[in-house]
């Protein structure tokens, strides 16, 4: 599983290199294809962090208080909204993806890095929601009664309890919908047409027709595009592993 890794980073540091030719090792290490890549995708790379950016902001915004009211509220339709949530996650990406289409020509939204995130948000949100519900259900309730008790309002225990006790579900469930955001193809191919907003998993995709005589500022575009991913991983790998197994044990 590693080695296309590899292999992609060995081309990247390659002089020029069709991927046929390349020798297993790069013997002959050069950067050129990396100053190609930014030159050429610098702009892309700004968009995708912009549009995974205020994904995160706007998922987050609308799952922790939802995700909240679902754990601690004796909210009546509980059960059925939690299994619409989980119906969400099945709807096949291209379906959604139409859909919104249509909507976002009448509402002058393709084309903008502010419909790309509520896209995105979008589907980061039922996965928040089940994260951080799990875990807030695992927060005594005697926590926030003892906040109340002292004078603090339903907000006031929100924000400055029950949030600070759910950092590593927040993390979680912000760092996923970074990764949807970071990853996604299907909205950034249907939602966008122009050069001006484009993520880079778009723009890497036409960058292959248009390079591949040459695979090296290729590869080197698709090392630059995995290396947010792999550094937040790596950050906040212990903050992932609390947050989903939160919920699993109270």
């Amino acid at each position: 599983m590693l080695f296309p890794l590899y292999w992609m980073l060995n081309v990247s540091l390659q002089p020029s290199s069709n991927a046929v030719a390349t020798p297993w090792l790069p013997f002959d290490l050069t950067l050129d294809g990396y100053a190609t890549a930014i030159s050429e995708q610098r702009r892309n790379l700004l968009t995708s962090l912009a549009v995974g950016l205020g994904a995160v902001v706007v998922s987050l915004l609308v799952a922790t208080p939802a995700a909240y009211a679902l754990a601690q509220f004796r909210v009546r339709w509980a059960t059925p909204l939690l299994f619409a949530i989980l119906i969400t996650q099945m709807v096949p990406g291209i379906v959604v993806a139409n859909a919104l289409y249509s909507a976002y020509s009448d509402l002058g939204l393709l084309n903008t890095v502010g419909g790309l995130v509520l896209a995105d948000a979008a589907l980061g949100i039922p996965f928040s929601i089940i994260v951080m519900r799990a875990f807030m259900g695992g927060i005594p309730r005697s926590v926030i009664e003892a906040a109340l008790v002292d004078g603090a309002g339903p907000v006031r225990a929100f924000v400055s309890v029950v949030l600070p006790m759910s950092r590593n579900a927040l993390i979680t469930a912000g760092l996923f919908t970074f990764l949807f955001a970071w990853g996604d193809f299907l909205f950034a191919l249907t939602l966008t047409t122009t050069p001006e907003v484009r993520p880079i998993t778009l723009s890497l995709y036409n960058y292959i027709g248009t390079f591949v005589s040459d695979w090296s500022p290729i590869m080197a575009t698709a090392i630059l595009s995995s290396l947010p991913a792999i550094a937040l991983l790596v950050v906040a790998q212990r903050y992932v592993a609390a947050g989903v197994t939160g919920g699993a044990v109270k």
